[in-house]
């Protein structure tokens, strides 16, 4: 009976020791997940302001090219009520991919812990 006891314990301690280190390495994953994802978000914020300044020069320059054949100021209303269509489109499209963007998983830490849950299992059997 001591031996099942001893089995028993040691079995306790491992899980505990497997459950802690798997803890820590999902910990991990996200840490390294989340630092790549700020560093790229910083990426995409540079290049929306350097796209924005290509952006604005551009939409002056249609004013520009308008304004030969039409009164300033219609040029211009006509550039903007276009820009505010292309907004509204834009922010449509957005809400959507935004609705069905899933949140982060640690994919191989769940795959590590089904893997031992299955290896314990197994040996259970035994």
């Amino acid at each position: 009976m001591n031996d099942t006891h001893k089995l028993v314990n040691d079995l306790s301690e491992q899980v505990s020791r497997l459950v802690k280190d798997e803890l820590r390495l999902a910990k991990l994953e996200l840490a390294e997940k989340g630092k790549r994802a700020g560093f790229g978000a910083g990426l995409f914020g540079a290049a929306g302001v350097a796209a924005f300044f290509g952006g604005a020069t551009l939409v002056a320059a249609v004013v520009m090219l308008l304004a030969l054949v039409l009164p300033g100021w219609a040029a211009a209303a006509i550039v903007a009520v276009v820009l505010f269509i292309v907004a509204a489109l834009l922010g449509l499209f957005g809400k959507n991919e935004v609705k069905q963007a899933k949140p982060p998983v640690p994919r191989e830490t769940i795959a590590s812990v089904k893997a031992d849950i299955d290896m314990v299992k197994e040996r259970a059997r035994r």
